[in-house]
């Protein structure tokens, strides 16, 4: 699926183009590609157009007011983490209730049937109440959101990251994403709800702070100063660590993913504001749920949706970290392959399964296959276990004689998160090795065939599910060897294989450590969670990429990783940036800017001067005096900001709120109407241009070129010669297009090509 262009062995002693290489021009890519970089993909504008109008606000800008933005902002990030929890407890109540009434008519029927024969009755209905709900959760994101599918992780990393993916943070897109993974979970599939609750936490951020919204069409006239790409993102890496801490009841794991998902812009301001924002999340959560389930108003017995229970009589000791080692280099190999079928599943359906009817009934199959498989599985098993006094479920017999409960059926006639925490606490001798190993087989195939689907899910806890599975086989393999050794906690051994597991598929160390501990409560767990999670990323990557940054690979998205690729500073920023570049002067006619916009995509254009009386470099496009965007220029034609000649002045000066106003759905060219009498109008774009904008030297280095770009959240990075002339602009995609491949031990460096499909 890939041709690295530099090799270890290959790497070149002198600077030289690899734009050139045979092996990346000539190549046919398909679809399912590795190797492509999709034109659909813009950047998001996280730098701020420190323009005239722009600074003459902030002139007369009072130090009150910068008091009250500030209090505003508080008061943003308190709603937030409420209406997050809100939201997390609306989903926790419908899946409770929809799966208790599920499961509970199911045991019954099913037990019913057994003595009279009519156990047709009890299959048919465990394949309708799976199927009907996964039916409606995947029309709902095949044909309304398509983008509220799998997690919603990887497109808030990518939103954090500077690329701007569309319909990711509209009103549709929370209401299919919660509605979708209530219906999801309800439908059987082997999916979780953590994932989903980031994304609702991010459209939930993004939408409250804008005060409006252009999908109802309604404009509050509120929180007009955080109309802009870099407050917004501040807000969106507040949802998301307000649903990882609804999720997990983990305040300071929540700031952590959103620190490790956006780190180049992070600040000291911005970590308090967060911090805040998850505890404001965990806190509302556990009061309504505590309210809810155990009917005391104000206490906080509830910590998040997925609650692991409390490790408090389990200690562990440094003879056992050799073992966790071991385990946690079995759950990179456990991910790796993982990461490996779903990326062929993923590769097949984006070739053939790319109709949206098709999604829908692939999706309806898994859940009909999830429950033939686990009805054939409870069918057949002959693991009966006798009841305790903590565990009374008559409803759990199916073929076990009066007395017993189908051990096997324990697991499948509940929600995933609810099976994780009964491996890691439920006694010794609940299961059999064969009840569990059977489990395990089965349900990660259908982790590996669920993710990807279309349809609300989470990958977190079904993969937890699996790793405790077999992290508890471990537990019971050692028993078998030290009978009497009192060490032995397979509760234990559960975590670790679930931690490991988890940290082979998505590569998450920092983060996931935390929230683990967090969700465990139990801090002596740290070492052990953190060696395993450590281990199985370094053992995974050795053999495959994660499986966020397959999907990014899969969708075509720009990301920019941490760093540059390594041994890339022998590509200048000649060989990087695009040329020929499209630029207006200072003082430009409005037929050509209409005409300019309508015929290229281009988002930024560096504006410049050009002296006639000197002959002008080749390859150069003039002297760099400014950068304007395309929707600035859209604002200025819709306000008909023309004149006639340059002696006459402008009618009037647009101010900043009339481009905040606009914000973020802008016209298209197209919206915009321009007579054939003002296309030979013209327009002064010097207030509007951003005079300051960033620039590079064409002799720079990539690795320096990338700095810039990750740390500042730049859009466009004009290239200039000694003279200040413009000769080229570097783009997100410019600097995407070289990444570095790591497979076996090989390091490679490769480029990419752009697909204007």
């Amino acid at each position: 699926e890939r041709t690295p262009l530099l090799f270890d062995e290959d790497y070149p002693s002198s600077s030289g183009s690899i734009n050139t290489s045979p092996a990346s021009v000539t190549r046919t890519h398909e679809l399912g590609s590795l190797n492509l970089l999709s034109q659909k993909y813009e950047s998001l504008d996280y730098d701020t157009s420190d323009n005239t109008i722009y600074q003459d606000e902030q002139k007369h800008t009072t130090f009150a007011r910068i008091r009250n933005t500030n209090y505003k902002r508080w008061f943003i990030i308190l709603v937030i983490g409420v209406v997050t929890a809100a939201t997390a407890c609306a989903i926790d109540i419908c899946i409770e209730i929809l799966s208790d009434y599920k499961f509970g008519a199911i045991k019954t029927w099913m037990n019913n049937c057994i003595k009279k024969d009519c156990i047709i009755i009890p299959y048919l209905m465990w394949l309708t109440l799976n199927a009907v709900p996964v039916f409606i959760g995947a029309v709902l994101v095949a044909y309304l959101a398509p983008v509220a599918a799998a997690s919603g992780i990887p497109v808030i990393k990518c939103y954090l990251n500077g690329v701007k993916v569309p319909k990711v943070v509209r009103v549709e897109t929370l209401f299919v994403k919660a509605v979708g993974v209530v219906l999801s979970v309800v439908g059987g599939l082997a999916v979780g709800k953590e994932g989903p609750m980031i994304h609702c936490g991010a459209v939930i951020a993004a939408g409250i702070s804008q005060g409006k919204s252009t999908t109802f069409r309604r404009d509050m006239k509120v929180f007009e100063e955080f109309r802009e790409d870099h407050e917004k993102r501040d807000f969106v890496s507040a949802g998301a660590a307000a649903g990882v801490a609804a999720a997990f009841g983990a305040p300071v794991g929540g700031v952590l993913f959103s620190l490790e998902e956006g780190a180049s812009f992070w600040n000291q301001a911005l970590t308090w504001r967060i911090f805040f924002c998850s505890a404001i999340s965990a806190f509302s959560l556990s009061l309504i749920l505590s309210a809810y389930k155990g009917g005391q108003t104000g206490e906080l017995s509830y910590s998040g949706l997925v609650n692991f229970g409390e490790f408090t009589d389990v200690q562990w000791s440094v003879i056992e970290l050799p073992i966790y080692i071991v385990m946690g280099a079995i759950g990179g190999m456990l991910g790796a392959f993982y990461n490996y079928v779903n990326f062929r599943l993923t590769v097949f359906r984006i070739r053939y399964l790319h109709r949206r009817w098709l999604k829908v009934l692939e999706a309806v199959l898994v859940a009909l296959m999830s429950a033939t498989v686990a009805f054939l599985m409870i069918d057949m098993s002959k693991d009966c276990r006798a009841h305790t006094d903590d565990f009374v479920d008559n409803s759990l017999q199916f073929n076990c004689s009066d007395g017993k409960y189908s051990a096997l059926a324990q697991i499948w006639f509940q929600t995933p998160e609810q099976s994780v925490r009964s491996l890691f606490h439920q006694p010794e001798g609940t299961w059999t090795a064969v009840t569990l190993g059977s489990f395990f087989v089965v349900y990660f195939c259908l982790n590996c065939w669920t993710y990807g689907l279309s349809v609300s899910s989470g990958v977190f806890i079904p993969t937890l599910l699996t790793g405790a599975v077999w992290g508890r086989l471990v537990g019971m393999g050692f028993r078998e060897l030290f009978p009497d050794s009192e060490w032995l906690d397979l509760g234990k051994f559960a975590l670790i294989g679930a931690a490991a597991t988890l940290g082979g598929v998505v590569r998450m160390t920092l983060s996931l450590s935390v929230i683990l501990i967090e969700a465990t409560r139990n801090i002596t767990f740290a070492l052990p969670i953190m060696t395993a999670l450590t281990v199985s990323k370094w053992v995974g990557d050795f053999f495959i990429e994660g499986l966020y940054d397959l999907h990014f690979q899969l969708s075509g998205v720009p990301f920019l990783g941490w760093e540059a690729p390594p041994k890339s500073n022998h590509i200048p920023a000649s060989e990087i940036m695009g040329y020929p570049v499209v630029k207006f002067n200072m003082v430009e006619k409005v037929g050509t800017i209409v005409d300019v916009l309508s015929s290229v995509p281009h988002n930024g254009f560096p504006v410049v001067d050009t002296d006639d009386r000197r002959a002008p470099e080749e390859h150069t496009f003039g002297r760099f005096r400014g950068l304007i965007l395309r929707w600035q220029l859209i604002v200025l034609l819709q306000h008909k900001l023309f004149k006639e000649d340059h002696n006459t002045a402008a009618a009037r000066k647009l101010r900043i709120k009339h481009f905040r106003d606009a914000y973020p759905r802008y016209p298209t060219i197209q919206q915009v109407c321009v007579s054939v009498a003002e296309r030979e109008c013209i327009i002064d774009l010097r207030p509007y241009m951003n005079s300051s904008a960033y620039t590079i030297s064409h002799m720079a280095t990539l690795p320096r070129i990338f700095k810039l770009f990750r740390a500042l959240g730049l859009r466009h990075l004009v290239v200039v010669n000694s003279s200040n002339e413009v000769v080229g602009i570097v783009t997100r995609k410019d600097l995407a297009r070289y990444r570095t491949t790591q497979h076996y031990g090989s390091l490679g460096l490769e480029e990419l090509q752009v697909s204007h499909g």
